[in-house]
């Protein structure tokens, strides 16, 4: 391989020789050093050799830096987070947005009526009904203990009303019925098909509505305001609603309302409905 070189080194310091541009100067002549030619053309040729490797390199580009994901992911992650609660958020305003509609319709406070109960009520009133506003005629914590007052009170607003009471053990029970209420001088029982009768005792609200087996719907008197027959009076609430009984009745198949079949009441309610025009009007 050196011989090759010297070989070709001495062939090219020939022609440098011969060469008219060739410089005088000795320092920088290649034909006094074979060893700096040759130093000289093994240089041009690593140079070459440098230049095509620095070329190659240049042309294939190292790789790219990895990019970090982790902050990027997280970021993503939040915003996952963020949609998912606001969606959770969403639907359970809108659930609670259906409750609050329904217990806005309720002019006053109860002191039995939940925003489930409301929701279940709700349901089970009569077409005519739904929609309107739910007016208090009557509450013991607000009128006083009398059963005339209550029936006094049930003229302010002709129509379906829904009587709502509850036991000192926490039961709430109920009828729905007609307004106003006309007592009787004897036993005679009014009311539709569309009374009934509904409960929270069971854990859960449950309505019991005419069996069809008689039309005993209610007895109104001024010793007493009672529902159903066949057997006892499914509800009966004294003249002074302190206490009350409740029992099995065949007009709407139910069992006791309450904690016990005699109890002692602890509030008794009765709410009429307006439509809402009729109710600001007045």
């Amino acid at each position: 391989m050196h011989a090759l070189k010297d070989k070709v080194s001495q062939k090219l310091s020939n022609l440098f020789a011969d060469s008219p541009s060739q410089s005088a100067s000795p320092r920088h002549s290649l034909t006094d050093s074979p060893k700096a030619s040759a130093k000289s053309f093994t240089s041009y040729f690593s140079f070459g050799a440098r230049n095509e490797n620095e070329d190659s390199e240049s042309e294939s580009f190292p790789p790219p830096p990895p990019i970090r994901t982790d902050s990027y992911e997280s970021v993503e992650n939040c915003k996952q987070e963020e949609d998912c609660k606001k969606n959770q958020s969403s639907s359970t305003t809108v659930g609670n947005d259906d409750y609050e509609g329904e217990m806005k319709e309720l002019t006053e406070s109860s002191a039995f009526i939940s925003a489930d109960l409301c929701e279940f009520l709700h349901a089970c009133l009569p077409n005519i009904v739904r929609g309107c506003k739910w007016v208090l005629l009557y509450s013991t914590l607000k009128h006083g203990i009398s059963l005339r007052t209550l029936l006094r009170k049930s003229a302010e607003l002709p129509g379906p009303c829904l009587l709502v009471a509850g036991d000192k053990q926490g039961a709430v029970f109920g009828a729905m019925l007609e307004c106003p209420l006309t007592t009787t001088p004897k036993r005679k029982y009014q009311g539709t098909s569309q009374t009934f009768l509904f409960t929270t005792i069971y854990g859960q609200p449950r309505i019991f509505r005419p069996t069809g087996a008689n039309r005993y719907y209610y007895m109104c008197m001024n010793e007493f305001l009672a529902f159903g027959g066949g057997g006892s009076f499914a509800l009966c609430l004294d003249e002074d609603l302190l206490k009350a009984t409740s029992g099995p009745s065949e007009t709407f198949g139910n069992e006791c309302l309450a904690s016990s079949t005699e109890f002692e009441l602890k509030n008794v309610e009765l709410w009429g409905f307006a439509h809402a025009s009729q109710y600001l009007s007045s």
